[in-house]
């Protein structure tokens, strides 16, 4: 751990002499981050913070760091990782005055690609600093989280085929996020053969749907599938709500149709899916039910309870995203 401080020079529209931690973990992502992070943290310096570099050892220890933060006062932490990263640190920050900053260095970056940040990569090796910079131009806002099983999501909560996708995934080598959207598609596509369609019993707000489902899927954000898909397109992450998608089915050929449908955007009008937008959400089954928070897996259960927390979570904001975020955003 270390401390890094400098006068500020330049006006920030998110306050001057602010303190914040940055978070990293050398074994995450498909690169290795120090060098880039200790960059990009001369940037926040240079602009007025009192930052602490803090290395991590991922999972819960990302959550323990982050409730540390909120309990010492500390203004914002940046993550440098991905979105399962993200997942971790938002748990510890949930309620608090602390806000969560992402530096895109993981191997999906969902939640990076729904700001517009550029994700590290062979090809940009100045993502951090580039993130750093347009997150120092934005602003913080307020964002609602959903909580699946006691547990806060950021993005999704999925149950059934993309959680068994997950579970049969994770964790994976280094030289594997090499290759990760070839590595994804072909296990999908490997798995997919063999995957039954989930009898499930349902209440969205007290409102019963029962049926056979390929997937299940709760979702706060625009994006899914790694951001290859725009799965809610009139998602907002502050309007206290959260939607509900149900993909119908029980064969490989439905599996591989509400796939192309994802990929195309042509499942919103599909006969075959359903949109519900709600608050709580009951899902219940005579079988042992996958489950993947924000692409991470957890424990597999026969009932699965999930509701909306309405603005627990301040997140630091570019001032330009790619969609609107907010309900308060003009369309």
């Amino acid at each position: 751990m270390r401390e890094i401080r400098q006068d500020a020079q330049d006006n920030i529209p998110i306050g001057e002499k602010m303190r914040g931690q940055l978070i990293y973990n050398p074994m995450a992502g498909r690169f290795p981050s120090l060098p880039l992070v200790e960059r990009a943290a001369k940037i926040l310096v240079t602009n007025g913070w009192v930052i602490t570099i803090i290395r991590t050892e991922g999972g819960d220890h990302i959550t323990k760091l982050a409730k540390k933060a909120a309990a010492s006062g500390q203004d914002a932490i940046f993550v440098a990782g991905g979105d399962g990263s993200i997942h971790k640190a938002a748990e510890g920050l949930i309620g608090s005055e602390t806000a969560l900053a992402v530096l895109p260095a993981g191997t999906a970056n969902v939640w990076a690609q729904e700001l517009g940040l550029p994700s590290l990569s062979w090809t940009n090796w100045g993502a951090l600093e580039t993130s750093v910079k347009r997150l120092l131009n934005g602003s913080i806002r307020t964002m609602d989280l959903g909580v699946c099983q006691g547990i806060p999501f950021l993005l999704w909560a999925g149950i059934g085929f993309d959680a068994f996708i997950v579970h049969h995934l994770e964790p994976r080598s280094r030289w594997q996020k090499q290759l990760a959207t070839p590595h994804y598609a072909a296990n999908v596509a490997w798995y997919a053969r063999n995957w039954s369609g989930m009898d499930l019993n349902i209440w969205a707000d007290g409102e019963e749907v029962s049926g056979i489902y390929v997937l299940a899927l709760v979702t706060n954000v625009h994006l899914y599938a790694g951001g290859l898909a725009e799965i809610s397109p009139k998602a907002r992450i502050d309007d206290g709500s959260i939607d509900l998608w149900l993909f119908a089915g029980d064969s490989l050929f439905e599996t591989l149709q509400h796939l192309f449908d994802l990929a195309s955007g042509n499942h919103i009008s599909s006969d075959k899916t359903t949109l519900i937008p709600c608050k709580e959400i009951l899902i219940k089954s005579k079988t042992d039910l996958y489950l993947q928070l924000d692409g991470e897996p957890i424990s597999p259960a026969k009932e699965v309870s999930i509701d909306i927390r309405p603005q627990s979570l301040r997140v630091l904001v570019p001032r330009d995203v790619p969609r609107p975020l907010f309900s308060k955003d003009q369309e």
